[in-house]
């Protein structure tokens, strides 16, 4: 089996365009850099991953992919174009030349309104994303998943996948409306999901039980061959370590046959984002 980790993040605080990223968050707010997850994907037996934008700006994509060309486990890229800007679809063409860049992500968590993701004027850079043969990582919240219901019906032909499960409110306890949705999802789309991210939305003193039903309810609507295992790290910090979440992973899909485990732990994400070396 060969261990794919398909989502992490790099930044450098002084490159300045990490608006989210305060001293608030104390356990993150230092650099990451690839020297830091190296030793961890040793450890761990994890060949390659792929690195994701944590900055709403294309200089912070230039850099993601300089760190690529410099580093071979860096396997993809999923970087950040402005797709309301007028000329969204040559800026997706410019920066799509670069062979590691698989996929691009808006902060849609971030933006206050949440119908921007249906804005007709952004039907542009989503037809450019396609016929660039990228991946749309839809970095999305509960609130969110009725719009991107109605956006993957919109483009059916655009590869998507799920980020972090939707962040469901695990720490609150919310649920039913979430796996309502993602139900929805899962059955009327041919969207992927991201099994990453939640042990940040249940905090501190979180425990496998309490992951549990979350996974388990991804696995039985998306099925193992659409779910895609990725770290959050640095993120996930804030409430697990790298192995901490390895572990809690390993626990949670011990149900699941050895080709299954193969495929959510690396496979499918070799085979969406098309890596050059799976």
């Amino acid at each position: 089996m060969r261990r794919i980790d398909a989502h992490q993040h790099f930044w450098r605080l002084e490159r300045g365009d990490y608006g989210w990223l305060t001293p608030a968050l104390a356990p993150i707010h230092r650099d990451f850099e690839p020297g830091d997850l190296q030793p961890l994907l040793a450890r761990e037996g994890i060949a390659g991953t792929v690195l994701v934008q944590a900055a709403a700006t294309e200089a912070e994509t230039e850099f993601m992919l300089s760190l690529a060309d410099r580093h071979d486990f860096i396997e993809g890229v999923v970087g950040w174009v402005d797709f309301a800007a007028p000329d969204a679809p040559a800026r997706i063409a410019r920066i799509a030349r670069h062979p590691k860049l698989k996929g691009l992500r808006p902060m849609i968590q971030d933006i206050a309104d949440t119908d921007w993701m249906l804005r007709p004027d952004l039907a542009p850079a989503y037809e450019a994303l396609m016929a660039q043969n990228l991946v749309f990582d839809a970095l999305v919240l509960p609130r969110h998943l009725d719009n991107l219901l109605a956006l993957l019906r919109r483009h059916p032909a655009m590869r998507a996948i799920v980020d972090h499960c939707a962040k469901p409110e695990i720490r609150n306890g919310g649920f039913d409306s979430w796996a309502e949705r993602m139900s929805a999802i899962a059955t009327e789309t041919a969207a992927r999901c991201k099994l990453s991210g939640i042990v940040t939305e249940a905090g501190p003193g979180w425990t496998v039980e309490t992951l549990r039903p979350y996974v388990e309810h991804v696995l039985d609507v998306f099925g193992p061959e659409r779910l895609i295992w990725g770290s959050d790290w640095p993120v996930c910090l804030l409430a697990a370590g790298y192995h901490e979440w390895v572990a809690a992973t390993d626990t949670l899909l011990s149900g699941c046959t050895a080709s299954e485990r193969a495929a959510i732990l690396g496979g499918n994400a070799a085979e969406v984002y098309g890596l050059a070396r799976a």
